[in-house]
């Protein structure tokens, strides 16, 4: 009984303590208004977080990974990926369109998924950004999107322990709980698939 009782007690003040101390958001990067410039580059990957295993457990077979981004058009960015696995090197692009009537990016090939680029300020990193993705549900009357990450990325390989730190907490603050961070214990791939 006291312990429904506590049980009960602490779930309140949580409700409350949110009421009063709510769960600050990252700012919204809208990519139809912001300079694409200041954003292409080499990119490292620090973190994934979801609120689901399933839309993280991807990143957990990879040692390391890094990214370059770079504008083929006005309208268009490449995206292309480096990643460790084991012993192999991989090598992925994508292709994002800009269109003026969205806010997010379009992945070539996947246009319902949605491509928010966050303000890395959120996690005390300004020289970081956020990247999401999210998917709507797989039926209509699923009531939770299909696919919802947050990956954090720098623009340096080493460091940024306490920008990964400030990231995990304000998503676990929106429920956002399982997360993955790299080993990177073995070397880099680079462009000719070959570690550095």
């Amino acid at each position: 009984m006291l312990d429904k009782a506590l049980s009960c007690f602490l779930y309140l003040f949580s409700l409350l303590y949110q009421a009063f101390v709510p769960c600050s958001v990252p700012e919204l990067l809208p990519v139809n208004t912001v300079d694409h410039q200041q954003y292409l580059g080499k990119w490292y990957f620090k973190a994934a977080v979801s609120r689901r295993e399933a839309d993280i457990h991807k990143f957990k077979a990879l040692d390391n990974m890094w990214f370059t981004m770079e504008e083929l058009t006005n309208s268009t960015l490449l995206l292309t990926g480096h990643m460790r696995m084991g012993d192999n090197c991989i090598k992925q692009t994508w292709t994002y369109h800009i269109r003026p009537d969205r806010d997010d990016m379009e992945l070539e090939g996947r246009p319902q998924r949605r491509n928010l680029l966050w303000s890395g300020k959120w996690a005390n990193c300004p020289e970081c950004i956020i990247f999401q993705e999210v998917e709507p549900p797989l039926k209509e009357t699923d009531s939770e999107d299909s696919l919802n990450r947050h990956m954090l990325y720098a623009r340096q390989s080493d460091g940024y322990s306490e920008a990964v730190t400030a990231f995990l907490k304000n998503l676990a603050c929106h429920n956002m709980l399982e997360s993955v961070r790299l080993p990177q214990e073995k070397g880099s791939c680079w462009s000719r698939g070959c570690p550095r």
